[in-house]
């Protein structure tokens, strides 16, 4: 009941938002172009504007192909995001709604239809690339500005459930990435990354199964320059279920021992405090930590599923948040 049915209701709020603009710039915030910024067969890329004011929070709702409501929570700073898990060749209606804290002030929606599916889209023979590599890198001298090249895809991080990935770009710059992977059904999938990033986590993976991503350098529509790399994803039987009693024993068997040599050694020392829940949605939950003292290289989020699966999100360690879809 949380999506909304009377889709007029936004086009009728936003003549009383705008009215009283100018006695209430500070207080009013406006949400503004739902825009579609890419279309995959599994993925929805979309992007907004925030004309006036600020959200605390965004909310994006949709069906998914069997009619059943989606939420994700959405930061503040954000003004796109990329909704992956959808179905081929099927219309979707997103709904974004703009938080003040839990009040819904600003609401826009768009319609859209993902791609079909295109399997020869995936790459047969991996050893091309790697022939292209040495061609594209003799000319550099004359070319340097127009030429990018994309190497060194490395996995990050393995779980049972999902795979992260990096890689480098030495020379130029993209406009984004495309990875692309088959699923454990064999089906194609492909998610679009922005262009500044140089690292990415794939959720929904199955455990124990080997997957081949092949990540692609886009500028515009054109794809210029490719790596892969083939990941088998963890056993579930390797993590230890009880999480929270590794991490509470290695604090308080670590706590102590900084007491006496503190002085050589404060920078050992990492501590995490403060798991709180900072949104709750019938489908995702939000959690933000804090991190007193030190600094930890990445953070590992595990849990159980409703059908009782252990489940191990890689988290970046410069992160304080995460939003568990």
């Amino acid at each position: 009941e949380e999506l909304p049915q009377p889709k007029e209701e936004p086009q009728h709020e936003k003549p009383q938002t705008e009215a009283p603009t100018s006695e209430t710039t500070p207080a009013k915030a406006v949400l503004e172009e739902l825009r579609v910024s890419s279309v995959t067969p599994s993925s929805v890329g979309l992007e907004w504007t925030v004309p006036k004011g600020s959200f605390d929070s965004f909310m994006l709702q949709y069906r998914d192909a069997q009619g059943q409501p989606q939420a994700l929570p959405i930061d503040g700073r954000s003004r796109s995001v990329t909704v992956p898990g959808l179905s081929p060749s099927q219309r979707y209606r997103f709904h974004l709604y703009g938080l003040r804290g839990r009040k819904k002030v600003d609401h826009v929606s768009t319609e859209v239809m993902t791609a079909v599916e295109e399997p020869e889209e995936l790459p047969q023979p991996t050893e091309e690339p790697q022939h292209e590599k040495p061609q594209t890198e003799a000319p550099t001298s004359e070319t340097t500005p127009a030429k990018a090249v994309l190497e060194e895809l490395r996995v990050s991080s393995v779980t049972p459930r999902s795979v992260g990935l990096e890689w480098t770009v030495p020379k130029g710059s993209f406009d984004s990435f495309m990875l692309q992977y088959r699923d454990v059904q064999g089906q194609p999938q492909a998610l679009p990354i922005d262009g500044g990033s140089r690292s990415v986590t794939v959720p929904g993976l199955s455990p124990s199964h080997r997957y081949r991503f092949h990540l692609y350098g886009l500028r515009g529509r054109k794809k210029i320059d490719h790596v892969s790399t083939e990941v088998m994803t963890a056993d579930p039987e390797d993590l230890s279920p009880p999480s929270m009693i590794s991490t509470n024993e290695a604090s308080t068997t670590e706590a102590p021992t900084p007491e006496h040599p503190q002085t050589e050694a404060p920078s050992a020392q990492a501590v995490l405090g403060e798991l709180k829940v900072s949104s709750v949605t019938p489908d995702s939950v939000g959690l933000q930590w804090s991190v007193p003292e030190g600094s930890f290289d990445s953070f590992l989020l595990q849990y159980r599923d409703a059908q009782g699966q252990p489940q191990a999100l890689p988290i970046d360690g410069g992160s304080r948040l995460v939003t568990v879809p």
